[in-house]
């Protein structure tokens, strides 16, 4: 095997990270300030210095030292807070003991503290459990606060007595802890952060190395939607963009807060990926100041009103030579009313001058991909047109006769059964508006299949085929994702008897989304080009089982060119699979946070893998397997392949395997796993 040396920044964050990680001791205070950041925020507002004043007043005028502390056992939280029995009372409680924690370090009036320390002093005998839907969330919510007021009391002169002390962390440990230790990935990803958020802060205040330590490796590699990188796309786009706004704020300032207590304790997590906590907050900072950007799926215009949310990412991102001007934007527009948040949004001021390196960049690669908005592609004159409601499988059977064009318009086609794809034809779309769907009343399996086992010279672009068991994702994409779907659908499925049987296919500008089966299924092609496509969502658990469909599934090609696309949370698979083919490349795809492997390849030789990024697949980026002969013949060079939860790249019993200039970050639970090549002839069995 040939490897040559791959990117410093391996290196670079290795030491960051496991330094920080494998500390003996915490820094108090330190979640969301530093005993440095607190005589900071005071120093400046006794000067009278703004924005720190108006925001110290108007916090002074909103805090109510008569406020009635209502405690309760159980703690229950319906979905959207119905209904709600103490939530509000939780969570009015912990805002207020964090403002007064600040409130009395900033005057060192008694009143203060003495009111934060009654609220936990009454909450922390009292409180039993959480109950029902949102339980964990409002654990996650309030957590924090309640951490962060209790570490200012702690470590100054409030005169909180060493018993109350004990009896606030048994609650974090035997009632918020147990409830939030093993997260929620499979809600939308607000949850996670919230959650991650609070068990940092807990880690914290308790002293405890372990679990801050899986905290942050959940905040790096957490399944489903439970990591940042599950959260916030490389474009910017977070997973809640076509849910609302409001929804999207709040998650991105709960990993953002999980981000900041990390900061605190040494642990740069905003810079990670190109700043990708930077990249979330522009994309909605964008639109909500009036652009749109691109955005897979239909980005919402529910609540689309700033929070205050804004204004210690913008600061921090300043502080380190990184210009966000949307979220500029998004703070100043929500300061004249800010309180809290402006106080603490300041770090003290370090000596080290600043280095201007501009706004961050979303990712280009495979940016963007599949169906798009407009179309390029020039439809002939004689080409077939199919309006919704008219029969696709008639206008190809008739373009088949003549080697024609069939064009389905702008809409929604049902596809009463199975389309049969006969030779010689070209089926187009108007972009992501054309959509075709497998009608579930027809009982058939597969959107799209080939009619004969010879099929050659075909081509599909420019549409959306949808696999769910409805057209319509919702207000809640999350809800209708394929790993809660009943069906087993498939998606475009093309299979020949012999190798080479079908010839001179073409994928181009294609979406293929929400199946249970394979997104794509091909055997037996050769001369298959996949180009500028969006496979995103398939292969779940159903039959046959998980691990065995994939967003694309190839066995049996020869002559494949997959490039400039985007291959994507497979709940259950892999982004990309090739089982016995050759003479293959992959090239410059977006191949992420898919539930398996990235990149699985078995069996395989002559494979090219170049220029790909590769991220936060819940195993290896890029694995090669060995079953009988294993692969020979592959060369994996120039890809971006980090955060993914195995090793970067893994290898068993392959020949002429070259590994070279590869950029690595943040691979295995230890950050560093990026390659694993043995000799070993060693079967994946679980």
């Amino acid at each position: 095997m040939k490897r040559t040396n791959s990117s410093v920044l391996t290196v670079f964050l290795s030491i960051i990270f496991s330094a920080a990680l494998s500390a003996q001791s915490f820094l108090h205070p330190g979640i969301d300030q530093t005993s440095a950041d607190l005589e900071y925020m005071k120093k400046q507002v006794l000067k009278g210095e703004q924005p720190w004043k108006d925001a110290f007043e108007r916090l002074k005028s909103e805090t109510d030292l008569n406020f009635l502390v209502k405690p309760h056992a159980h703690v229950m939280r319906g979905p959207y807070g119905k209904p709600n029995i103490g939530g509000d009372d939780l969570s009015k409680g912990s805002n207020m003991a964090y403002n007064l924690a600040l409130l009395w370090y900033i005057t060192d009036d008694k009143k203060y503290a003495n009111k934060a320390i009654e609220i936990i002093n009454k909450w922390s005998p009292a409180l039993w459990d959480f109950d029902y839907n949102d339980a964990k969330l409002l654990a996650g919510w309030t957590g924090h606060l309640l951490c962060n007021a209790a570490e200012i009391l702690r470590n100054t002169n409030a005169s909180w007595l060493q018993k109350d002390q004990d009896s606030f962390t048994n609650m974090l440990m035997t009632v918020y802890y147990p409830l939030m230790r093993f997260y929620y990935p499979q809600a939308n990803g607000n949850w996670d952060g919230a959650i991650i958020h609070s068990i940092l802060a807990i880690a914290v205040f308790t002293d405890n190395r372990a679990m801050f330590n899986n905290a942050i490796d959940h905040f790096l590699h957490g399944p489903v939607n439970g990591s940042i990188f599950k959260y916030i796309y490389p474009s910017g786009q977070c997973q809640e963009s076509a849910r609302d706004q409001g929804h999207v704020q709040l998650g991105l300032g709960e990993f953002a807060g999980a981000a900041r207590i990390a900061y605190t304790q040494g642990v740069d997590l905003f810079s990670i990926a190109n700043n990708r906590i930077a990249l979330g907050y522009e994309y909605s900072a964008q639109f909500l100041t009036g652009e749109k950007p691109h955005c897979y799926g239909i980005i919402s215009e529910r609540a689309k009103k700033v929070r205050d949310d804004y204004e210690y990412v913008y600061r921090h991102y300043t502080s380190k030579g990184v210009d966000l001007p949307y979220s500029k934007t998004a703070a100043d527009s929500a300061r004249p009313k800010a309180t809290r948040s402006v106080l603490t949004a300041f770090r003290a001021p370090a000596n080290a001058s600043i280095v201007k390196t501009g706004t961050p960049k979303p990712s280009a690669v495979a940016f963007p991909a599949g169906a798009l908005p407009e179309v390029t592609a020039k439809v002939p004159a004689n080409a077939i047109i199919v309006k919704p409601g008219e029969s696709i499988q008639k206008a190809l059977d008739s373009a088949a006769l003549t080697g024609g064009w069939v064009k389905a318009s702008i809409g929604l086609h049902t596809l009463p059964i199975t389309l049969k794809i006969p030779s010689g034809v070209t089926l187009s779309g108007e972009g992501l508006g054309t959509v075709l769907f497998l009608d579930p009343a027809s009982g058939a399996h597969d959107a799209i299949v080939n009619a004969d086992s010879f099929l050659h010279n075909f081509t599909i672009r420019d549409l959306v085929v949808e696999g769910a068991l409805k057209p319509e994702t919702g207000t809640d994409p999350n809800s209708s994702r394929s790993f809660r779907s009943t069906g087993n659908r498939g998606g475009i499925i093309l299979r020949s008897h012999r190798e080479g049987d079908m010839k001179n296919i073409n994928l181009i500008n294609v979406t293929v989304q929400n199946c249970t089966y394979n997104g794509v299924f091909i055997t037996g092609a050769e001369g298959l080009n996949i180009s500028g496509c969006n496979f995103s969502e398939n292969g779940s658990s159903v039959v046959p089982g998980p691990k065995l469909q994939h967003n694309l599934l190839l066995g049996h090609c020869n002559g494949v060119v997959i490039k400039d696309s985007r291959f994507v949370t497979s709940p259950f698979g892999s982004g990309v699979t090739l089982t016995h083919c050759k003479n293959a490349k992959i090239n410059y795809c977006e191949i992420a946070r898919n539930a398996y492997y990235g990149i699985d390849l078995l069996e395989s030789s002559n494979i090219e893998i170049s220029g790909n990024l590769i991220e936060n697949n819940d195993r290896s980026g890029v694995m090669l397997e060995y079953l009988y002969n294993g692969c020979d013949k592959v060369s994996v060079s120039n890809n971006l392949i980090h955060y993914n939860n195995g090793f970067g790249v893994e290898s068993y019993s392959g020949r002429e395997i070259t590994i070279s200039h590869n950029t690595y970050a943040g691979n295995g639970t230890d950050l560093k796993s990026n390659e694993k090549i043995s000799a070993e002839k060693y079967t994946i069995m679980e």
